[in-house]
């Protein structure tokens, strides 16, 4: 892992995420890119030119300035710290910053859910997990120890779940982490008997890894819904992170069909990281 990107809006979750970047840059070398996306009003779009980019000039120069505060921190010291600033709030550059810079994960804060509301759903951070070619890890809460020593991965084995799971792999051997991969079997017209759950993990296996050598790290567990078996699972491990698959834009791989990924990161109180199928 060499480069983190952090978008930075200021609010109390954006710094909840800079400081989990952090700790991971500290622990693997690694250069954090803290990227602000201005918000251009309205008015400011419609003014005439020459207004136009004196105010453009304006509020840059004070985003540079508050951005600039925001970042003076002591856990930031001795971290490679690199800010952007782009222009507008287009959620998809978010991505091409990633591209631009090859770097390796986005790290994002959410509130997950207030009161009745579900504040994942069309927020910020959903729209970057849509469009993220990358891993995107979200964080909810001050992460005071980031230690991802275990690690649950949903998985329901799938061939278009084969390139997220390698991916997967790839990042967690390199933190040392145990994967766990879990299949929840729901009571529906997708519920399977065991045979056929192991029949699909041994095919999967063989495909992804060519071997079986992960094959005791798999789990089978029954819940009336794959939001409920995943996170019992997770708690009853006591992990230290979730990771998902997701379709980005178009939702998530069979039992993550609907809303289940955005359901995961809102009730989770643990980080969750998707993997783009």
């Amino acid at each position: 892992m060499k480069k983190i990107i952090v978008p930075i809006d200021f609010s109390e979750h954006s710094e909840y995420a800079l400081k989990t970047a952090a700790q991971l840059a500290k622990q693997y070398d690694a250069e954090v890119l803290a990227l602000h996306m201005l918000e251009m009003s309205d008015i400011m779009l419609t003014a005439s030119e020459g207004l136009q980019n004196q105010k453009a000039a304006y509020f840059f120069k004070l985003a540079e300035q508050k951005f600039e505060a925001f970042l003076d921190k002591d856990y930031l010291k001795d971290i490679k710290l690199t800010p952007i600033i782009k222009h507008f709030k287009v959620f998809s550059e978010v991505n091409d910053v990633a591209k631009k810079n090859d770097a390796d994960l986005i790290v994002m804060g959410s509130h997950g859910v207030s009161g009745v509301k579900e504040f994942f759903i069309g927020s910020n951070t959903e729209r970057v997990v849509r469009h993220a070619d990358i891993p995107v890890l979200v964080v909810k809460n001050d992460v005071l120890k980031v230690s991802f020593n275990e690690v649950v991965f949903a998985c329901d084995f799938s061939e278009e779940s084969i390139r997220p799971y390698i991916n997967a792999v790839n990042m967690f051997d390199k933190m040392r982490s145990k994967m766990h991969l879990v299949y929840v079997n729901l009571p529906n017209e997708r519920f399977k008997s065991t045979d056929e759950i192991e029949a699909d993990v041994v095919n999967f296996l063989k495909k992804a890894d060519g071997n079986l050598s992960r094959y005791n790290n798999v789990n089978y567990v029954s819940d009336y819904t794959a939001e409920e078996g995943i996170l019992n699972f997770a708690n009853k491990i006591n992990a230290d992170l979730i990771a998902i698959p997701t379709h980005g834009r178009k939702g998530l791989s069979h039992f993550f069909e609907g809303s289940i990924g955005e359901d995961i990161t809102n009730h989770a109180n643990l980080p969750v990281m998707t993997f783009k199928i």
